[in-house]
């Protein structure tokens, strides 16, 4: 067999300690991620049509009424939403300033991706994933790069 047919050498683990908190990282960026999603769907809708409507929501995210439901009572107990029976779901003031949060990371990550020249269609949808695993550090790391090409 030749050194290149060879297949690579595994990487050495890092430290247990070191290991252990990336996997607590990509948990907790799981866990805020569907609730992410809600609030800056429920903003978008409510920049678009003046409210958010549990159907509406429903069919941006691709799920049943009843998914929503559960997920919006949830978003109500956490403070991030309130519901106004015929009326729709309206962001507090918390779930504003999560939807802003998210909507930047989002803004940010696509257009580093468009800089690398990755197709607006494929940035998108790669964004929306990426915008929620990504550190602050790396964040600030693409909004750099991106900057510097615009600069440029």
């Amino acid at each position: 067999m030749q050194d290149t047919d060879r297949p690579p050498e595994p990487a050495a683990l890092v430290d247990a300690e070191a290991h252990s908190a990336g996997f607590r990282q990509v948990r907790e960026a799981r866990r805020l991620e569907l609730v992410e999603d809600y609030v800056e769907l429920i903003a978008d809708l409510i920049g678009d049509g003046g409210e958010a409507r549990q159907v509406d929501i429903a069919a941006r995210l691709g799920v049943a009424q009843p998914t929503v439901a559960k997920m919006l009572k949830r978003l109500a107990e956490d403070g991030l939403v309130q519901q106004r029976p015929y009326r729709g779901v309206f962001l507090t003031e918390a779930g504003r300033t999560l939807a802003a949060e998210a909507r930047e990371r989002h803004r940010i990550v696509e257009s580093f991706l468009l800089a690398l020249g990755v197709s607006p269609d494929v940035a998108r949808c790669d964004a929306e994933g990426i915008e929620h695993h990504v550190s602050r550090e790396t964040l600030e790391a693409f909004r750099r790069f991106t900057a510097a090409r615009t600069d440029a």
